[in-house]
């Protein structure tokens, strides 16, 4: 199986390599949002609620990376619609492939892809004034990572499913926009109303969000860290799991 998806993921990746404006057209978004909403939230950082002992980018950087692995593997289901009508799919039940490696090594392109995504905004958001120590940027990208790997595989089993773009794009939009707003990508919940801020803790993506801020800030061993750490971690499980079943089933 090792064998197998080390095979799909470099198939996968010349793919990408092929065609990198993909890449590139994924950063545009979250520069812009550095660009244009990170200045404005420098007058947020005296607000009551927001967490102390920190500058606007060491909250801000945090949302914006999490919300690029949302946005950038939540529609990763429609390059597996495309290749089951293409036949790809069809050709590579034929052969003595795992399928489990048949989603493992797409779902590793995509995380490989947006960790390099995630660095560049890094790298950007230092020019913009983000000030973080190394080893909680490095947890940060970590967290990108975990959730990358969980929306890239919950992803690809819902496109084989539906196997229909017109169905699959209000699916997608439907759960990520109101999944963004409710984790406090933007603007941290704590600064938000006391029932907006109880509703979203009913999203899993808020205590990830809430862990990677206390990363950036160096703040390892808060509640919030912990439960970000279980969350990404049973997401992971629970949605590779899934796709699994889902490419077993469907290649059966």
């Amino acid at each position: 199986m090792v064998r197998d998806t080390i095979l799909v993921f470099r198939r996968q990746l010349r793919t990408s390599l092929r065609s990198p404006a993909w890449a590139v057209i994924g950063m545009i978004q979250p520069i812009v949002y550095l660009a244009f909403f990170g200045p404005l939230m420098r007058n947020l950082a005296k607000a009551p609620g927001f967490p102390a002992n920190s500058n606007s980018w060491q909250v801000f950087v945090p949302g914006i990376l999490i919300q690029l692995g949302l946005f950038g593997t939540s529609f990763a289901g429609f390059g597996i619609i495309a290749d089951w009508r293409g036949g790809v799919i069809e050709r590579m039940r034929v052969t003595p492939v795992s399928r489990t490696a048949l989603l493992l090594g797409r779902v590793l392109r995509d995380v490989v892809v947006l960790m390099v995504q995630a660095a560049v905004l890094i790298l950007t958001s230092l020019a913009f004034g983000l000030r973080a120590p190394v080893v909680g940027v490095l947890v940060g990208l970590l967290f990108t990572g975990a959730l990358a790997l969980s929306l890239s595989a919950f992803s690809y089993a819902v496109g084989l499913r539906v196997k229909r773009e017109e169905s699959f794009a209000p699916m997608v939009n439907v759960f990520v926009i109101p999944s963004m707003l409710l984790a406090g990508m933007l603007l941290p919940m704590s600064v938000a109303p006391r029932w907006l801020n109880i509703v979203s803790r009913l999203t899993p993506f808020r205590y990830i969000v809430d862990a990677t801020r206390d990363a950036f800030l160096g703040q390892f061993e808060t509640y919030e860290f912990l439960w970000g750490v279980l969350v990404a971690a049973g997401l992971c499980v629970l949605t590779v799991y899934a796709g699994i079943r889902v490419f077993l089933t469907e290649n059966a």
